[in-house]
């Protein structure tokens, strides 16, 4: 889901629309237009209709160029141009900001101090960006790519069965939203108090524009409905906009229930079954039609065709200059100059000719004609559905209590939509009659779930007038679903590490012995900072069972620690310190920094729970980037250790990235005293205004942008332009011996940033294919030369000193026959080299 200013910004869903009337004879608009060129035209959706235009649009009817002008661009009713309520509001720039401001400045200023008085007005200004009133939220709902490409190599009557099943499946979850999700806010607040409901409306009204493919003309039968902003109140008949607090914080949940919905029509429809496959990297399983291969779905998930089209172009061309046909490797290097001039930009096609050109590339990974595997794919026997009343109670509440537990390790509160998406995975294995059905069981599942979980929200203390009561009998001034959950599990974690924080009993060293190491340089001759020996000295002394190093990126807590390390062992002995760390490459990394033994936390926590192998007295375990351990995770190390006699050592920033499972505890503890040891000064960077700004950034003031942007390091544009730059100076960084990484966010993009690197280290002579191609992970290819990196650690995978780590980056050195490679570490170091089995390389690689 996006945000749609009010403006132009609904004219993007024109630009592909067939420009005729499609033939109308034909029942849907997918057939009605498998001829024309382009996507049929928008449809109207929503309850929220009949209060537009005196009832005269209805359901299913198409929408035209000016309706949407009207509804999305300005708030005004489609049919009357009347205004919907208030006219969206147009908002200053920052120029007319800026200038309004100036322009009341003191003018008995000097000019030093107007100069300083307008840098803060624009840097202010600037940090604020330009606002735009919101005028409704696009969703795209997409086919499963298996069913996607069911419906691409399909006949006629085939896809439009499947296309109706779409847009069924579409229409009960939008009837979903307009129960569970949509409402608007009604009151006011003040100095002199007041009250906001969140009320009904009487709908949505939304349209849906159905789009056949992809950028690279892959099958993804997708539709973008968009909601308007715009609705009627019941409580007073008003028009309002919508509350976009649920609509956020749904989407989620809505997903997950159109993808159950959807499954469940195609079955009751063609009777095909469904199953999980697994997407690995902690990814949630993908559900895919049964009888649709992998290698089909994966064949609809590149730009193969449009590459292998310039590719014989360019070798015709190579033929007419030569003479003669090109080479094995000059037929590689062209086939990488197509991969790097072949942007995919969107075609306007009709379905007719896209369905025949997938049915083409179809019949290569099936092996035969698509319309004779299709046959066999769809089954001929009606698939066995459930209703609501199928599934036993005590199934139920087992579901529920699965689902809480889920969802209480990725995080450390939750609300109703958290609990409603996972419990749509969770009973995604069911397939129901009908949408109230499976609503129903997502209920009664959710409902138990919620009976597990742990009520933090206070129950209200004072009656609601009927008039702001739902039919639940919930009081309108609480936000629908706004309950706000957590699990005592949690809480008497936290509750532990807590205790054990405040627990004076832990080993210490005495003080003379600290002031003497922390005076000494270290091995590089550098002394430590009065901030690092302060937080040293507190921690050494403190006698705490579990304590802290908290420390911003840059502020040497590297070097403390090996400081402490020293002292520690003076008086413990060598080997009474030992490092843990999240990830099993941080731990490594935390042995090659200290020169201690280190192991990652959910490893080390099987090994004690395998062999009882755990801490000794005296001790010190350094958790190092601890911001990024679970808080379940660090109370059972903790536990083990204050057990055994030992110290923990907490070193992080709760200002950084924190865990993807419950987290929140390193924040916890150092907000729980006002003495918790911190390093403040910043040794990582050059300029003294960016060690300034990035502790600003951490603590997320806003208007530090400001200064980003004075020191030109915030370049702005298009996605596609941020990208193609972003490369560019990552190539430019590899020319120049600098080691750089490229960022981006989504899995699409590093695809294609990987792609293009890929195919220019082709044509630089450094990646060699003649020597061997393998398929990793997503469908990409690696030979000789390329870098890949590892997603799973497996430690059966080792040379003498190191073994296969999720995270690692190697280069391919050798590519075998059966799909097995040799890699050796990435970087200046070359290490020693590791065979990765073929199973192990298409399952768990990606190139790097």
């Amino acid at each position: 889901m996006r945000v749609m200013s009010a403006g132009d910004g609904y004219k993007y869903l024109l630009r592909s629309v067939v420009a005729g009337d499609g033939d109308r004879s034909l029942s849907t608009p997918l057939t009605r237009y498998y001829a024309e060129a382009g996507n049929p035209p928008g449809r109207w959706l929503g309850s929220g209709l009949t209060q537009l235009g005196e009832g005269r649009i209805t359901p299913g009817e198409e929408v035209s160029e000016q309706q949407l002008q009207l509804l999305i661009g300005m708030g005004c009713d489609p049919v009357t141009g009347d205004p919907l309520g208030r006219a969206y509001p147009v908002y200053q720039t920052p120029a007319e900001r800026i200038a309004e401001r100036i322009e009341v400045l003191d003018a008995n200023l000097g000019p030093a101090s107007r100069a300083e008085a307008i840098a803060e007005i624009e840097a202010e200004e600037h940090a604020r960006g330009t606002r735009k009133a919101v005028a409704g939220y696009d969703y795209t709902f997409s086919l499963p790519k298996s069913a996607s490409v069911l419906w691409a190599v399909a006949d006629a009557g085939t896809q439009a069965l499947i296309a109706d099943a779409h847009h069924a499946a579409i229409a009960e979850v939008i009837d979903f939203m307009e129960r569970e999700v949509a409402a608007t806010r009604v009151g006011m607040t003040g100095a002199d108090g007041g009250a906001v409901a969140q009320v009904d409306t009487f709908g949505l009204t939304a349209t849906a524009y159905d789009h056949y493919d992809s950028r690279s003309s892959d099958p993804h039968l997708h539709t973008h409905v968009v909601v308007s902003n715009k609705v009627k109140t019941t409580l007073d008949g008003r028009w309002r906009s919508l509350d976009g607090r649920p609509m956020h914080a749904a989407t989620v949940a809505l997903s997950e229930l159109h993808e159950a919905i959807i499954a469940d029509h195609l079955t009751r429809l063609l009777g095909v079954e469904w199953e999980a496959r697994d997407r690995g990297r902690d990814r949630n399983p993908a559900w895919a039609i049964r009888t649709v291969p992998e290698e089909l779905v994966l064949e609809f998930s590149t730009r193969a065709r449009q590459i292998d089209a310039e590719k014989d172009r360019l070798i015709t061309e190579y033929v007419e200059k030569h003479g003669r046909q090109p080479s094995a490797a000059a037929i590689i290097k062209l086939r990488a100059q197509a991969t790097l001039s072949t942007r995919p930009e969107k075609q306007v096609r009709s379905l007719a000719d896209l369905t025949l050109e997938w049915r083409k590339r179809a019949t290569t990974p099936l092996g035969r004609e698509a319309s004779e595997w299709v046959r066999e794919a769809i089954p001929a026997a009606p698939a066995r559905v459930l209703r609501a009343d199928d599934l036993p109670l005590d199934e139920i509440e087992k579901i529920g209590r699965a689902v809480m537990e889920v969802v209480g390790e990725k995080r450390s509160t939750w609300h109703r939509w958290n609990l409603t998406a996972e419990a749509a995975r969770q009973t995604m294995e069911y397939r129901f009659a009908t949408a109230r059905d499976r609503e129903a069981v997502t209920g009664m599942v959710v409902d138990a779930a919620e009976r597990a979980s742990l009520r933090l929200t206070p129950p209200e203390l004072a009656a609601t007038p009927a008039r702001f009561q739902r039919p639940d009998g919930s009081s309108a001034f609480r936000p629908r679903h706004g309950t706000l959950y957590s699990s005592e599990a949690l809480l008497d974690a936290e509750k532990r590490l807590l205790e054990r924080s405040r627990t004076l009993t832990g080993p210490e060293l005495p003080l003379a012995l600290i002031e003497r190491v922390i005076r000494r340089p270290d091995r590089e001759g550098r002394m430590l900072g009065p901030d690092q020996a302060d937080a040293l000295t507190r921690i050494a002394v403190s006698g705490r069972q579990l304590d802290l190093l908290v420390g911003p990126a840059g502020t040497g807590k590297t070097t403390a620690m090996l400081a402490l390390r020293t002292a520690w062992e003076q008086q413990y002995g060598a080997g009474s310190v030992v490092g843990l760390a999240p990830s099993a490459v941080a731990a490594e990394v935390l042995a090659g920094d200290l020169g201690i033994k280190t192991e990652n936390t959910a490893r080390w926590w099987t090994l004690h729970i395998m062999t009882g192998r755990t801490f000794r007295a005296g001790q010190l375990v350094i958790v190092d980037e601890a911001s990024l351990a679970g808080t379940l995770a660090l109370d059972r190390i903790t536990g083990a250790a204050a057990k055994a006699g030992a110290k923990i050592l907490l070193v992080g920033d709760y200002g950084q990235l924190q865990s993807p499972a419950a987290a929140g505890a390193f924040g916890l503890l150092a907000g729980d005293r006002h003495d918790t040891p911190e390093l403040s000064t910043i040794h990582r960077f050059t300029h003294e205004w960016e060690k300034t700004a990035s502790l600003r950034l951490r603590l997320g003031e806003p208007d530090v942008i400001g200064v980003y942007e004075d020191a030109d390091r915030i370049i702005g544009g298009t996605t596609d332009d941020m990208t193609a730059r972003a490369y560019e100076a990552w190539r430019a960084d590899r020319e120049a011996g600098i080691a750089s990484i490229l960022v981006s966010d989504s899995g699409e993009s590093v695809a294609a940033l990987n792609l293009r690197a890929r195919t220019e280290l082709i044509l630089a002579d450094v990646v060699n294919p003649l020597r061997g191609e393998v398929t990793l992970d997503g469908g990409a290819r690696a030979s000789v030369g390329d870098t890949v990196i590892t997603r799973k650690n497996e430690r059966k995978l080792r040379a003498r000193f190191s073994w296969v780590q999720n995270g690692n980056r190697w280069t391919i050195t050798k590519v075998r026959r059966d799909g097995s490679v040799t890699v050796r570490p990435a970087g200046p170091g070359r290490g020693e080299s590791i065979v990765l089995p073929a199973d192990y390389v298409a399952q768990h690689v990606d190139l790097g």
